[in-house]
């Protein structure tokens, strides 16, 4: 697959396939980043269709390092995420713009939940703050733009819809998204040996929460 190479930096590499969502780039550029194994690369940062690579630049010049990566040949068959079930409560005190999206789509608030939890979604990428999923797969029925405001604290866990893309809130933070629901979900480990159980290239399927129940 081609890209653009750009150099952001003396010590960065970006690996440009084109400013899009798409499903096929994104498995490739995830498969990518994982065969970057060079010594002398320090980080490697996946995207929706980029790679940003982290080299020292006294091992390797950025000529080099990238005949080395278009040499490579990833496996894009064997890119295959794990898939989690996330529980929401969705709407009053934990989704305060539920009804907003509702009206937004000319849609009830139960029909939002029902769309928003029918669909599974891949996880692009990770990005924004640790552990914070950006996922693709919303329906368009119930997208809705970001708050014109965003809010100086949004809890952690909360589930918000921007545009064409959910996503959940790892930890406190301001935020524009719409909130819709909140999930006892962790993302974000910092005392666990697997700080972050969700990964790009994972699916994750949301399960309504009603009376302490999953339905």
């Amino acid at each position: 697959m081609r890209f653009k190479v750009h150099q952001p930096a003396e010590n960065y590499i970006l690996l440009d396939f084109g400013n899009k969502i798409n499903e096929g780039i994104n498995k490739y550029v995830i498969a990518l980043a994982s065969y970057i194994k060079h010594e002398a690369v320090l980080e490697v940062i996946p995207a929706y269709s980029s790679i940003l690579v982290e080299f020292d630049e006294s091992k390797i010049s950025s000529e080099k390092l990238y005949r080395y990566i278009k040499h490579l040949k990833p496996d894009v068959v064997k890119e295959q995420g794990k898939t989690h079930i996330v529980p929401v409560i969705y709407g009053g005190v934990f989704g305060p713009d539920l009804k907003h999206v509702a009206i937004t789509n000319n849609l009830t608030e139960e029909e939002v939940i029902k769309i928003h939890s029918s669909n599974s979604y891949r996880v692009y990428m990770l990005g924004f703050m640790p552990g914070f999923c950006y996922l693709g797969g919303l329906n368009p029925l119930i997208a809705c733009e970001r708050k014109i405001e965003p809010r100086l604290k949004i809890s952690k866990g909360s589930v918000g819809i921007a545009g064409q893309q959910t996503g959940i809130y790892p930890s406190k933070s301001p935020g524009g998204w719409q909130i819709i629901g909140k999930t006892e979900f962790e993302l974000y480990r910092p005392k666990s040996e697997e700080i972050f159980p969700i990964n790009a290239g994972d699916v994750i399927i949301f399960k309504p929460i009603v009376n302490g129940r999953e339905l």
